[in-house]
């Protein structure tokens, strides 16, 4: 039971050796590496880099599109129900091509056959009969 309970226990790391953790991030190009070699958790390096430098903020991603470049709400919408109804075909394309693969895959696995052993020969397998080789 005693093993159970130092892994239960939190390790106290000194406010300078998680700077030192933190420098070492700075200067690493493989963190997990580095939390390997140090014996620490990833995770927990990177609230101690969080709490000394603060949590990156994620930057908007900009609107590439050409509506959006113009700025219009109209152009916008126009351009919303557009791609709108091209996925719905897209979507319609894939339910087709989904429902086509799995008859041409009932009837390679026998589906109609009557239990026969399939031919193992692939199209344009077949050797001539004069040649040999």
């Amino acid at each position: 039971m005693s093993e159970k309970r130092e892994k239960q226990q939190r390790r106290r790391y000194s406010e300078e050796y998680k700077g030192e953790v933190v420098r070492r991030m700075r200067e690493c190009k493989n963190i997990e590496g580095l939390g390997r070699e140090l014996g620490l958790d990833v995770k927990m390096m990177y609230q101690w880099k969080w709490k000394q430098e603060g949590r990156p903020t994620r930057k908007p991603q900009r609107l590439t599109t050409q509506a959006a470049e113009q700025g219009s709400l109209e152009t916008l919408r126009r351009e919303n129900a557009h791609l709108k109804r091209v996925l719905a075909e897209k979507a319609l394309e894939v339910d087709f091509f989904k429902g086509a693969l799995q008859q041409v895959e009932a009837r390679r696995h026998g589906g109609s056959d009557g239990g026969a052993t399939p031919s193992t020969r692939t199209w344009g397998s077949r050797r001539s009969p004069g040649k040999a080789g």
